[in-house]
């Protein structure tokens, strides 16, 4: 098994330049969101990216699921370079799955939970099951922590925290082997937080799974990362062990983060 399971390598996003003319594009501002951004992610292990709000790390996330299309740079997963998610082998697109921010507005509120999952499963019928796919679907929300008469229920009948389970349980259910968590826990009251954390610990164990764990918080992200990569303006700014970016961070962008946090949990 490859020690690098997801790559990227100076990764630059930007936004807001018109193609045509130099005269034309001269005229445009153009923003930089991610400027040369570099991280892996092993087998097995969760990476934390954290950064306050407009640090880029959600267009990293984006870009690596294919959702935004990089000025420059590559994304791979095991050796596989990944284009747009459209362009992507299918293959590619279930090894590579998202987790958003807001798990209400990310499923449809007239679709039942047991509609929800068969759609992944029709998108990708390599990853169906061969049997009773209704004692599959029970099993997949046995995983996430539901009951199966959820599977019955509509999204809009459902708590943000059950919504969030259902979107964890789309995910799996196509057998990724990465999962993108785009401030998963961030719209969620602090008990629930605390529940899908445990839950994403324990699935990453279960299901063989590595995670890039986006979050603007650093407590959250001390709660699930095995390494922390922080961002600032676009860039990459420090990484390492989760232990040492939080006990010793080097930049100085990090020790303002940790001594906010600090004074967060004194407050608390």
């Amino acid at each position: 098994m490859s020690e690098t399971l997801l790559k990227v390598r100076d990764l630059r996003v930007s936004f807001g330049r018109r193609p045509g003319p130099p005269w034309r594009r001269a005229t445009t501002r153009e923003f930089v969101a991610v400027d040369g951004v570099s991280l892996d992610v092993g087998p097995d292990e969760t990476v934390g990216l954290v950064g306050e709000s407009g640090s880029g790390k959600t267009t990293v996330a984006r870009a690596v699921v294919g959702l935004v299309r990089p000025d420059s740079g590559t994304v791979t997963v095991d050796g596989h370079r990944l284009g747009p998610v459209g362009q992507r082998p299918a293959a590619l697109q279930r090894a590579v799955q998202m987790v958003f921010q807001d798990p209400r507005s990310s499923l449809n509120p007239r679709m039942t939970v047991a509609a929800i999952v068969g759609e992944a499963w029709r998108t990708h019928p390599v990853s169906a099951p061969a049997g009773d796919r209704t004692a599959a679907l029970h099993r997949l929300l046995d995983d996430v922590g539901l009951d199966a008469s959820v599977a019955r229920q509509h999204a809009g009948e459902l708590s943000g925290g059950q919504c969030q389970r259902v979107s964890i349980a789309r995910a799996l259910a196509v057998k990724p082997r990465l999962l993108v968590c785009d401030e998963a826990v961030s719209a969620l009251d602090v008990s629930v937080q605390a529940q899908i954390l445990r839950l994403l610990v324990d699935l990453r164990a279960s299901h063989r799974l590595s995670m890039l764990f986006i979050s603007h918080d650093l407590g959250v992200v001390h709660q699930i990362a095995d390494r922390i990569a922080v961002m600032r303006s676009g860039v990459l700014v420090e990484q390492g062990p989760a232990g040492e970016v939080l006990v010793a961070p080097r930049h100085e962008y990090t020790q303002a983060l940790v001594g906010a946090a600090l004074e967060l949990n004194t407050e608390s």
